[in-house]
């Protein structure tokens, strides 16, 4: 399966989202995604040694510095 097919089977789910950098984790509500992959969440908070530190909100993630997408049940 392609990744844009799958990641638009996600959309109205709740997905962890892993960042380039610092090991940022984010987890939202995908609400929509593009042919780059951007990402649009909402309810998102961010994570941080396992724990939630911040309520992120709406946020847009811009596809090329996304590591790794991972639905949540």
């Amino acid at each position: 399966m392609f990744p844009n097919k799958k990641i638009q089977s996600l959309i109205g789910h709740k997905i962890r989202v892993e960042m380039k950098g610092d090991k940022n984790i984010l987890e939202g509500i995908l609400t929509s995604a593009d042919d780059y992959l951007n990402l649009y969440l909402t309810s998102t908070t961010e994570i941080v040694d396992g724990e939630r530190k911040r309520v992120l909100g709406s946020v847009i993630l811009r596809g090329n510095n996304i590591v790794m997408i991972n639905p949540v049940n």
